[in-house]
């Protein structure tokens, strides 16, 4: 049970400063050196680039689809037992989630190859995610008891969540295949520091009325909460905390569990002014056998209470009713530990778009004289204005989680980039976003931040998020 606490400590925790990450505003961003790990086949032009180890990509998302922190705590003069009732208890489905991802690049760069038509990038970065969905049931029973809830089935299945943080060693090859196609694809290796799920429960409890008592209580359950690296890391808090950066570290450099993944990417020209872009990130697994201990809950019970036939209880003052109830239950449930090793996959994300480029023709930043750059069969031309939308998919536990995206991107020059956007998805219909790219040489520094409508009063969001970066381009020598 320890075991559970740090798993459900870590859940709130995590989804208290991190949403399955839609870098809506980045993807496609061209201007951008990291925009290549949302689409490994996204149009470039740089020569090489450099990121600034640990800014070069920061970026945190939060969000909550049922309750907002205004929804519970603001002065609206209503009893705050009630607000927990209809709107907390009551109010939210088991598909309302808490969920998120935080994500630092700790290396990154990027090449042309001698093939001017290849271009490499690598990297280092480190990755969080969890989500949990809302426990209706759950807190039904906690909030109300099982007194007034005869033959009522309360759903174990509304237990679902997963969490993990993993470092990510990343290779990838983008290669423009000709005027219209550019494909880009990208090797994945990750080291997991830690992983806990719990996702197909199947089961009920329900109170009946009893035979040798007022009531019984049937527990049917095929439940199943899994973790690796999660015991080394609570004992370490218990005892001596000061171990935990070693363990973290180790596991991030390939002494925790291991795991491979693949991205890919694609970009279509249709025109000189309409592009077609898609992608598939994290195709991908963990083998988990470090520090595995997983809990399980499997078959079906019903227990009766407390017996006590008199006068015969009178008989025996040492009998300890509570006690042989507690022996019952823990003999009749069928509950267990084990240590076996498991495979996870990671959540998988697919980004597709249509752009329509408009306006004037700016100047390419790769203005040389280089042998690659005056091929016929390459063309940067970019235009002022780009005009589009976005799909974004997410696997999720409970099925696929999607959004759309308007976006309107304004380029002032080689300097300065804007990237309006307008996002729906589960957690807000008003999500409007802006993105800030700077060229300052070979300097470039890009901030992104979402639902910039809820920052007036960011208690009563269900959504917010940024993105920062810094690094050095180079378009090669003129």
């Amino acid at each position: 049970m320890r075991n559970c606490k740090l798993i459900l400590l870590a859940w709130f925790l995590g989804c208290s400063f991190m949403v399955g990450q839609n870098k809506q505003i980045l993807y496609d961003f061209t201007e951008i050196p990291q925009a290549l790990m949302v689409n490994p086949g996204m149009s470039t032009d740089f020569q090489w680039f450099a990121g600034i180890p640990a800014l070069s990509g920061i970026s945190v998302q939060a969000g909550s689809s049922g309750l907002s922190v205004s929804d519970l705590f603001a002065d609206d003069g209503l009893d705050f037992n009630t607000k927990v009732r209809d709107r907390a208890i009551y109010g939210m489905s088991p598909r309302d989630e808490l969920s998120g991802t935080y994500q630092v690049e700790l290396l990154s760069g990027g090449f042309r190859g001698k093939n001017p038509d290849n271009f490499y990038s690598f990297g280092i970065y480190s990755e969080g995610d969890a989500i949990g969905y809302w426990l209706k049931d759950y807190a039904i029973l906690a909030f109300e008891g099982n007194a007034d809830q005869l033959d009522r089935k309360f759903d174990i299945s509304h237990l679902s969540t997963r969490g993990e943080m993993v470092n990510v060693f990343h290779f990838g090859l983008n290669k423009r295949v000709d005027n219209k196609w550019t494909l880009g694809a990208r090797a994945k290796l990750y080291s997991s520091v830690f992983n806990f799920s719990s996702t197909r429960n199947k089961g009920y409890f329900v109170t009946t009325e009893g035979q040798n008592n007022i009531f019984a209580n049937t527990l049917n359950a095929d439940l199943e909460l899994r973790s690796s690296g999660v015991n080394e890391i609570e004992d370490a808090l218990d005892n001596d905390s000061s171990l935990l950066p070693g363990i973290i570290t180790k596991r991030m450099f390939f002494g925790g569990d291991l795991g491979v993944g693949l991205d890919l990417g694609f970009t279509y020209k249709l025109n000189k002014q309409t592009v077609i872009t898609g992608s598939v990130l994290d195709l991908g697994f963990v083998y988990s056998s470090t520090d595995v201990k997983n809990f399980t809950v499997k078959g079906s019970a019903t227990v009766e209470g407390i017996e006590v036939i008199l006068p015969d209880a009178f008989s025996n003052s040492n009998t300890d009713f509570w006690q042989d109830l507690v022996d019952e239950v823990d003999a009749l449930v069928p509950h267990g530990t084990n240590n076996n090793s498991y495979i996870y996959f990671r959540p998988t994300k697919l980004y597709g778009s249509i752009r329509y480029n408009f306006g004037k023709i700016t100047k390419t930043n790769m203005d040389c004289d280089c042998n690659y750059m005056v091929s016929k069969r390459r063309d940067y031309t970019k235009y002022a204005n780009g005009l589009g939308g976005q799909l974004y998919v997410i696997n999720r536990p409970k099925g696929p989680q999607a959004a759309l995206t308007a976006f309107y991107l304004h380029r002032f020059g080689r300097a300065l980039a804007l990237k309006g956007t307008y996002t729906v998805d589960k957690f807000s219909f008003s999500n409007v976003g802006l993105g800030l790219n700077i060229q300052a040489g070979p300097v470039n520094i890009y901030a992104m931040a979402d639902n910039l409508l809820a920052y007036s009063n960011l208690a009563d969001t269900h959504y917010s998020s940024f993105q920062i970066g810094l690094n050095i381009i180079s378009w090669g020598k003129k």
